[in-house]
Parts: structure tokens; sequence; C-alpha cells
């Protein structure tokens, strides 16, 4: 069976050599561009290649009619799948995610995998941090990898665009659930948009309350307990953040407690707040 939420540092030791296993870096700074392929450089997993979230997991381009899209808009689909192959990613690989940062990162690449349907996708639990602890090497190799054959296949995930959440806040039928920090979500402390807030209607779920103290995240039972108090149902339910990053990491936690079926609004807030007719609430 493949794995397709969460990997141990002791399962991902047993198969990182195996070539049908692919091994995704993900470490990123979101105020410091260049720390990701720093890091990676000084040493990582032996065998990983390294996914930079700006260009390999974003497309900045502005929409169709030249409008901001967030400060992580999604790539084209087929654009991701082109990157996939030049990871050397096949139809038939499993993709281990990791970062350093207790999954923040690394759920971007295991939803964005789902996004173009391949399911064989894990975050390694606990990140590099695990792996070391292990005493388990690193390298600083590069990597080479022989061009993959994965294809686009249907969606295992959903998506909202900003005009299905501005419906849903002139009329709320949709829970939505907000990854960022509770300081920024009550719009203090806001250093990396224009404006501090949150979308009317929006609950604050940050997505460190996933993980325990020891930065692996928590059983399912109990992730279960903490969003089933936040919404009745997953399928009714938009999770978001400040860029469409983080929400990931709630969606991988719903997905560890068995409540899927959440969409991600990737503009998320960076998108929202960058047109000033659309309302902003404040406070908790």
């Amino acid at each position: 069976m493949p794995y397709t939420t969460l990997i141990s540092a002791q399962d991902l030791a047993r198969h990182h050599q195996d070539p049908a296993w692919v091994i995704i870096d993900c470490r990123h700074d979101l105020t410091n561009p260049d720390a990701g392929a720093d890091a990676y450089a000084s040493g990582h997993i032996p065998g990983a290649r390294f996914a930079n979230i700006d260009t390999d997991l974003s497309d900045k381009s502005p929409g169709p009619h030249g409008e901001f899209r967030g400060r992580h808009p999604l790539p084209q689909p087929t654009a991701f799948v082109e990157t996939l192959r030049r990871w050397g990613v096949n139809h038939s690989s499993q993709v281990i995610a990791y970062d350093a940062h207790g999954g923040m990162f690394a759920a971007r690449l295991w939803w964005m995998l789902r996004w173009v349907g391949h399911e064989a996708v894990a975050v390694l639990d606990g990140g590099l941090a695990a792996w070391q602890a292990l005493g388990l090497p690193l390298s600083t190799d590069a990597v080479a990898p022989a061009r993959g054959n994965v294809e686009p296949h249907y969606p295992i995930v959903t998506t909202v665009n900003v005009d299905d959440v501005l419906a849903n806040v002139k009329n709320p039928v949709r829970t939505i659930i907000d990854a960022r920090a509770p300081d920024r979500f009550r719009g203090e402390n806001e250093t990396l948009d224009p404006v501090g807030g949150h979308i009317p209607g929006a609950k604050n779920r940050f997505f460190k309350d996933n993980l325990t103290a020891e930065g692996r995240f928590k059983p399912s039972n109990e992730l279960r307990e903490d969003f089933s108090a936040l919404v009745t149902s997953p399928e009714t339910s938009i999770v978001q953040c400040g860029s469409g990053v983080t929400a990931c990491h709630n969606l991988l936690a719903m997905e560890i407690a068995g409540l899927s079926g959440a969409a991600l609004y990737p503009g998320s807030w960076s998108e929202w707040c960058a047109d000033p007719a659309r309302p902003v609430a404040k406070g908790a």
C-alpha cells in the first residue's frame, strides 16, 4: 500500500534508496527566498531533489485580466507535471516531501500532487529533524534524475476561487478555516500582506496547532476532535491562509483525521485583501 499522508523517518530510511521512491526537499523561508536552496546545498536527505516554493510550486504571473492572484498562486497543472517529470517522478512513484518547519511547506507539495491526481505522496513526519535524530546521513551531492513519465489525472482535491468565497461571505453555506497565526487572523502584526484582518465569517485554526511539542502531527483522533469542533462537514468547508501554502497543512491534518473533502482557496488572504472592495473583518 502506498503512503498517502505521513511517513516516519524509520520507514523512509528503509526505502529511501528504492528507485521507485522520489524524495523532495521543500525547505523555505517566506522572508528569505534563497534560504531553502542554501539549506539544501548545505545538506539534504541523500537522493532528494529540491522544490522551490516560489517557482516550482507557484506561478506568480497575473491572472488572465492582469489581476493579482495572491503571493503563491498555483501553476498550471501541465507546468507542474512537467516539473514532476524533471524531478524523475513516474506514474508509479512513491513521493515523499519533507522540510524543517513541521511540514508547513511539504504539505503544499503533498496537496499539489493530489491536485494532479497522484495519490502516492506523503510528508515526512517530524521533517529533517526526525531523520537526523536517527543518526541518518545527509548529502551535498547534486541529483540529476532520469526524466519521469508521470501524467496528470483527475484531481483528488478541490479548489474554490475568489468569486466562490465572496459568494459564500454574502450567503454563508460553507465554513471557512484560516490557517494563519491568531494575531494575523485578528489583524495584528501583519508583515506579509498590505492589509490585516480576515475574511468575514472565517474561523481560525493555526496550522501549528496540528503538531505536538516535538513537531510531529498529533494522533488522528486528536485532530478529528479538533477539526470536528470547527466544521460540521468537511465537504462544505473552505481552507485558506495567507497565500495558499500553510492551508495545505490543515488539509493534510484533516486527511489524517479522516475528514476528507475540504476545498483549498489558493489565493487566500493575499488575494482577498488586494481588492479594497472585498470586506475585511478584524478581531477574534
